[in-house]
């Protein structure tokens, strides 16, 4: 329920105050006030300030009130006063019908901080009310052989109060044959029973009359009277019994109109019309007449009116079965209503906070309560709001919630919520009750400007042109107006050898980066940095992206040779065999490139050749084979000129010369095992000594060459790793050609010579290259697994 006016104004400064201060569990108190039914509208009850031991101005100023459980507005509260009066005349019997003592109670409501005052009022009973006969004529037919202290039932009268004012006792006109007994039923209410002093003769008086006078305790007294009639009955000296002194019935308060509830059964020994026997209700309650039937014959109890377990919980009914002859039999039937769940939880609103200002910490948006009439689990009740939202509940004394916010919120991500409140009893079937409130959220500037990624990439191609457009970073802010203008800068880089002042720029504006100078792939390439974005609120709000620039390669370098050396020494001459088959490698053609990608990627291609159609150049590799079969009429000397050229645009190329000596009686180069010098050694003597004089002349070259290199070797000024052979025996100890660096190669190649002693043939052979470190993976290891020197003719 929602207030309105100043008492809305003031509820809102409470919940204000909540959030300030902090919510606590509220700690109930009780107080009990006592009042006289029927009292006028306004009649003082008590004064709640003394009996709480509170003072009458913190009932003011924390706004004290009174509620009712059941929302009826029976009290009201004088806050200047502190007293508890009446709003309304007070009826005990309509408030708790029989119920005894009468006890309402009311909660205090106070705030600042919220605290519930639990107190009671005790309704007392005024003796208002007469007892009052139902029947005013009751007519007993007694049989004449009836024995001295026989007792007969008489209806009792009702009386609406309670307690000292219900009816006390009952009398009769005095008489000689009978006197009053007065018992107490299940509910205990006072009931006569008539006994027997005095034999009855149905001869010498058929019928006996005597006025029943019902008297209650009040002061003064009250009383209802009843006219009661006996009629003497000739002889019936068998009275009816049940089958069961006690039935005991469970029945759901959901039952249907004239269902069967129970059967009662009772037998007469008498034949005749004494043992016809009819069925009643005895001293049975209004309540017990409107809600249920008893058919006379049968005995069958059904039902009359609905049935509601909150608000009776179980019947006692006493069945009298009476004969033809007037003789009865009674039993007890308790009927014990079982609870469904036939009641959905309740809600009642007590205030509401709407709008809330975003990035607010917790915030208390309402206070309700909740209640289930139901018993048991069915009377349980479970209160919930959905999980995707960011508020919570939080429950307080007598079924109080309030719904709070669990986080500040954000109106840019959700400007509207829309709550349901879901009450749900642990009842079979469950039943549930949805409140559903919206709650706004008023907008702050709370709102940084996003970069649309949290990194760019951006590409340029090397020997771009200053001043060129390389890319652009975005923002959006959720916010409006000048807390949506965001300007943009480049920060200060994280590592301080960059010059990013020189590199790029960035437009202030729309965020527009442009490169300030020409870019060179060899010499830097990537490079990143941060950039900023400032909104324009206040205070303003900033964030900041990585921007990383990757530098293209652009086919700038043309392909260097590695072998044969192109540095103007005395030319490579490839020495191969007359015999040779076609497909002989006689040697490969090594080279690199300083570009990457595509741009290194390096084809093979014959230029010129002293003879065409000799040999070929494998185009991937560089290899170097024959063509066909040699004949005595090819030249001796050769010279070839292989193309190398990249795969760039435009490709960039070299070339480099080979040159080919064709030598008779020579085979294809081998490496001897250790075992097989023994029978190489008795070859043919011709071949040993031709072998004897070609090692020499070649000894003497290559002696030229090692003197060449170390010399070179002397100049340099760095050290190079050098790997060494071991030569156990023989002229040439082991040494390094050294290739100087050439075009745009920044580091030299040296290759590692040794001459083998001790074997029969004192074989001359190039090992291996030592490759530079600045190479590319990939070509150090097509240099390793394919070293160029492989082919040279062996000795």
């Amino acid at each position: 329920m929602e207030n309105g006016g100043a008492g809305t104004l003031q509820i809102r400064q409470v919940l204000l105050f909540f959030v300030l201060l902090g919510m606590s569990q509220a700690v109930s108190e009780t107080g009990s006030f006592l009042v006289m039914e029927e009292l006028q509208s306004g009649s003082f009850v008590g004064n709640l300030a003394k009996t709480l031991g509170l003072e009458v101005s913190e009932l003011s100023s924390r706004g004290a009130q009174v509620v009712s459980n059941d929302n009826k507005e029976c009290l009201q509260l004088d806050t200047n006063t502190g007293d508890l009066l009446l709003s309304e005349m007070l009826d005990r019997e309509e408030l708790c019908g029989s119920k005894e003592p009468c006890v309402l109670y009311f909660q205090v409501l106070m705030k600042n901080p919220t605290q519930f005052l639990q107190i009671e009022l005790q309704v007392r009973d005024i003796n208002d009310h007469s007892p009052v006969f139902l029947e005013k004529e009751m007519l007993l037919e007694i049989p004449e052989n009836s024995p001295l202290g026989a007792v007969f039932l008489l209806e009792s009268a009702k009386d609406l109060d309670v307690g000292i004012n219900a009816v006390k006792s009952y009398t009769i006109n005095p008489n000689s044959h009978f006197h009053i007994k007065i018992r107490v039923n299940p509910d205990n209410r006072k009931y006569p029973e008539l006994v027997l002093d005095k034999a009855l003769d149905y001869e010498e008086r058929r019928e006996l009359s005597f006025i029943l006078t019902a008297l209650d305790g009040g002061s003064p007294p009250r009383s209802g009277t009843a006219l009661v009639r006996v009629v003497v009955v000739d002889i019936n000296d068998n009275s009816p019994e049940f089958e069961q002194a006690f039935y005991e019935v469970k029945i759901p308060e959901n039952s249907t109109l004239g269902s069967l509830v129970v059967t009662v059964l009772a037998w007469d020994l008498d034949s005749g019309t004494n043992s016809e026997l009819s069925y009643t209700f005895s001293h049975a309650s209004e309540d017990i007449r409107k809600t249920f039937e008893i058919n006379q014959k049968s005995g069958d109890i059904t039902l009359t009116a609905p049935l509601d377990f909150e608000t009776i919980e179980s019947y006692s009914i006493i069945i009298q079965a009476t004969d033809g002859g007037g003789l009865f039999g009674k039993s007890t039937v308790r009927i014990q209503v079982m609870d469904v769940n036939d009641n959905a939880p309740e809600i009642t609103v007590s205030s509401i906070t709407s709008p809330i200002p975003e990035n607010t910490p917790e915030t208390v948006v309402m206070v309700f309560r909740i209640r289930d009439r139901d018993s048991g689990d069915n009377g349980k009740i479970v209160c919930s709001v959905p999980e995707d939202i960011p508020f919570v509940l939080k429950s307080s004394v007598n079924n109080y919630y309030t719904l709070e916010t669990v986080r500040p919120l954000d109106r840019e991500s959700r400007a509207e919520y829309n709550i349901t409140i879901t009450v749900t009893d642990l009842g079979t079937p469950r039943l549930k009750t949805e409140h559903n409130i919206t709650v706004l959220v008023s907008d702050v500037n709370d709102n940084a400007p996003a970069f649309t990624q949290t990194s760019y990439t951006m590409f340029v191609r090397e020997n771009n042109s200053p001043a060129l457009h390389i890319g652009s970073v975005s923002t959006t802010d959720r916010d409006s107006g000048t807390n949506a203008q965001v300007t943009y800068s480049l920060l200060p880089p994280q590592d301080p050898h960059l010059p990013l002042a020189s590199l790029v720029s960035i437009n202030t504006d729309n965020g527009h980066l442009f490169a300030l100078r020409s870019l060179d792939y060899e010499a830097l390439q990537a490079f990143e940095f941060r950039v900023g974005a400032t909104d324009r609120g206040s205070p303003a709000l900033s964030s900041e992206a990585l921007v990383r620039v990757l530098v293209l390669d652009a086919n700038d370098n043309s392909p260097f040779v590695l072998y044969p050396l192109q540095n103007g020494s005395a030319p490579c001459t490839e020495l191969v065999p007359r015999a040779a088959e076609p497909g002989y490698l006689v040697t490969k053609v090594v080279a690199v490139d300083g570009d990457s990608g595509q741009n290194s990627w390096l084809s093979y291609q014959l230029l010129k050749a002293t003879e065409p159609g000799l040999f070929g150049v494998w185009a991937h590799n560089g290899e170097v084979r024959t063509a066909r079969l040699l004949s005595e009429r090819d030249a001796a000397k050769h010279r070839l000129v292989v193309l190398v050229k990249d795969n760039g645009e435009p490709p960039r190329s070299a070339t480099t010369t080979l040159h080919v000596l064709l030598v008779d009686g020579f085979s294809q180069p081998y490496l001897p095992l250790p075992e097989t010098a023994p029978a190489q050694a008795q070859a043919d003597s011709l071949t040993v000594y031709l072998v004897v004089s070609l090692a020499s002349v070649s000894s003497l070259f290559l002696l030229s060459v090692l003197v060449f290199v170390a010399v070179r070797l002397c100049r340099r000024s760095r050290a190079a790793s050098v790997g060494r052979c071991s030569v156990p025996e023989g002229p040439f100890p082991g040494h390094l050609v050294d290739v100087n660096s050439t075009g745009t190669l920044s580091q030299s190649y040296q290759y590692e010579v040794c001459v083998t002693g001790g074997s029969g043939t004192n074989e001359f052979k190039f090992l291996k290259p030592i490759i530079p470190n600045f190479l590319p993976h990939s070509t150090r290891r097509e240099v390793e697994e394919n070293p160029p020197f492989q082919n040279n003719l062996v000795f």
